[in-house]
């Protein structure tokens, strides 16, 4: 086996000042093959020699102004924003060709920053009255915008953290009027402690195998990306891009979060041929994608998509998805701060609605928070418990009542499903029952037409609904299990963080229980239950979740051609038994084991 290290190269690698022949068999010095353990955001293995990926540092020669020159500084500052906005817009027509105008939609964004007038009157006015050098002011100004997006527990502003610091590590690039790298040596693993979406996007150009980040997880931008372009990807590996030396030979695996460095022959041969058996499964499923999945005693099973622009509509029955069990509404939000208008929105929704007609298609409500930049400017001492979720939408109710009257319009069709996100008590759920009522009058009123009323469900994601599941499952229609959150809030374990990702893990007891008592409550209900978190994903977990009952997955409609494929294999009365086993056990190892045997024995 090889020698097990976790986030850390020290003693692995050589420095960076060796040269590549000491790194090569040639040379005196025989490195030793090594494991790390990251976080696979996109599946695939890839074998090749280590890019590393380095951003320029920039030597600032200004370090004051003086009256003479505060007009020059300004001018350039400027001149960098257009030659920054230019790339980006050069960014935006190559990821529409790849991969569609949702993608794109991610660089439309950050154009609009630099487009917004507000950003260049404050830089300039700072850099006129204050005297201050364009790169300070840029660094401080974006830096500030980037540590609060960065500390928010909303996904949505995370990764709006990271449009902050590629725009302003672009402009401090092109004040020095130099070029950005978009071309590195063909069928390389590229290793960077920060990868911002145009750099995968401008990167993958160059037959990229794989990409390995000291940051970053599953729903981060560059995963996405890289799960729509097929390339393998681990992130979240900690300090592992300080040493990383290009020419390295590496393997990765990109479901799994392994990476192999230094290989030996006989590793190198197991992973081709995992890769060959990996092609060959693919290809398997993709077969029978679009028909419909079931037991081997005859129990259906359905697979939707979790979706975050309508452009992934494009092609979703071919992938053999059945609906969209989760649109993440927050994504209308198109620069972080401007919220979508009653008739935007309904625009949105109606499109989509017709487009997956008669299949279900499901919204979730703007599940924004942790961050106070849009409606308040007070700091929470930890916004990871603070005001987000259905919080923020029953506490400013115009921002709701118009994401709901958009959705009651839309619902021409009846297919539209309503999620309620971070629900934690009956009186928030009471309260949108109350406000989809009124408002589904009010539309009758005023339009004398209207949808039926959307039905209504519950984002499970919280110890505390766990807990009072039997009252949720009495009032609503359905429930979606969100069990990324669910997790990180049952253990505290924040999921972005890698100093404890090794504690975040969907086989624990409590969460194993967890998910077995909810399923088990909704069915005696006769509340539908879904699961639309990442464990919906993992063949190992499928046959458990079956044998709780579940029977609707909603995950990455690249994953469900794959998890079709295995559902055929299952008896119901054979996932009973292995779910009453795994809630018995005391540890997610006794628990992983158990799910091992049992894939191996199907």
């Amino acid at each position: 086996m090889p020698e097990q290290k976790k986030n850390t190269l020290k003693g692995v690698l050589p420095s960076k000042k060796q040269s590549r022949s000491n790194r090569s068999d040639g040379g005196n010095i025989k490195p030793h093959e090594a494991t790390f353990n990251g976080i696979g955001t996109s599946r695939g293995i890839a074998i090749g020699e280590c890019y590393a990926y380095e951003k320029e540092q920039y030597e600032h020669e200004i370090t004051s102004l003086d009256n003479d020159n505060i007009e020059a500084e300004i001018e350039r500052f400027i001149e960098a924003v257009h030659r920054s906005e230019k790339e980006l817009k050069k960014i935006e027509r190559v990821t529409t060709r790849k991969l569609g105008k949702g993608y794109a939609n991610i660089f439309q964004a950050q154009i609009m920053m630099l487009q917004d007038p507000m950003l260049i009157d404050s830089i300039s006015l700072r850099i006129r009255s204050e005297m201050i050098p364009a790169h300070l002011v840029i660094e401080e100004e974006f830096g500030h915008y980037h540590e609060k997006f960065k500390s928010s527990d909303d996904v949505v502003f995370q990764e709006r953290a990271d449009d902050f610091f590629d725009i302003k590590n672009r402009i401090l690039r092109n004040l020095h009027v130099r070029k950005m790298l978009s071309w590195i040596p063909e069928g390389t693993i590229v290793v960077s402690d920060h990868f911002c979406p145009g750099d995968i996007i401008l990167l993958s150009r160059s037959n990229v195998k794989g990409f390995l980040s000291d940051s970053g997880g599953k729903t981060s931008h560059i995963s996405l990306i890289c799960k729509s372009l097929n390339i393998p990807m681990v992130a979240g590996l900690g300090n592992f891009s300080q040493n990383a030396v290009s020419g390295t030979q590496m393997i990765i695996d990109g479901s799994s979060g392994t990476v192999i460095i230094h290989p030996e022959e006989k590793t190198i041969q197991l992973y081709q041929e995992k890769q060959k058996a990996e092609k060959q499964s693919n290809a398997d499923a993709s077969l029978t994608a679009t028909l419909p999945a079931s037991t081997k005693c005859g129990v259906r099973i359905n697979f939707f998509s979790n979706i975050d622009f309508k452009e992934e509509l494009l092609g979703l029955k071919e992938t053999g998805s059945e609906g969209i069990g989760l649109f993440r509404s927050e994504n209308l939000f198109i620069d972080g701060t401007k919220v979508p208008g009653e008739s935007e929105q309904y625009h949105y929704y109606r499109e989509m609605s017709e487009t997956v007609a008669p299949q279900p298609f499901v919204v979730r409500l703007f599940d924004i928070g942790g961050d106070k930049l849009i409606y308040s400017p007070i700091r929470e001492p930890n916004p990871n418990l603070g005001w987000r979720g259905i919080r923020i939408l029953i506490d400013v109710p115009e921002i709701l009542e118009n994401q709901l009257r958009a959705v009651i319009r839309a619902n021409a069709l009846g297919n539209i499903n309503i999620l309620i996100p971070m629900i934690t008590s009956l009186d928030e759920i009471m309260t949108i029952c109350a406000m989809v009522d009124r408002l589904h009058a009010e539309v009758i009123e005023q339009t004398g037409v209207a949808g039926e009323k959307p039905e209504l469900g519950a984002m499970i994601e919280v110890p505390a609904a766990v807990e009072i599941i039997d009252e949720i499952t009495k009032c609503v229609d359905f429930i979606s299990l969100g069990t990324n959150d669910l997790t990180q809030y049952t253990l505290a374990v924040d999921r972005n963080n890698v100093i404890v990702q090794d504690l975040f893990e969907k086989f624990h007891p409590a969460i194993i229980r967890q998910l077995h008592r909810v399923i088990a409550t909704a069915q005696k209900n006769h509340c539908r239950v879904a699961l639309c978190g990442d464990m919906g994903s993992d063949p190992l977990a499928l046959p458990f979740l079956i044998g709780c009952g579940l029977r609707k997955f909603s995950v990455v409609s690249a994953d469900i051609a794959n998890l079709k494929r295995f559902v055929s294999r299952y008896s119901v009365a054979e996932t009973e038994a292995l779910a009453l086993e795994c809630i018995k056990l005391d540890s997610a190892q006794k628990i992983k084991a158990c799910l091992e045997t049992f894939q191996a024995e199907h």
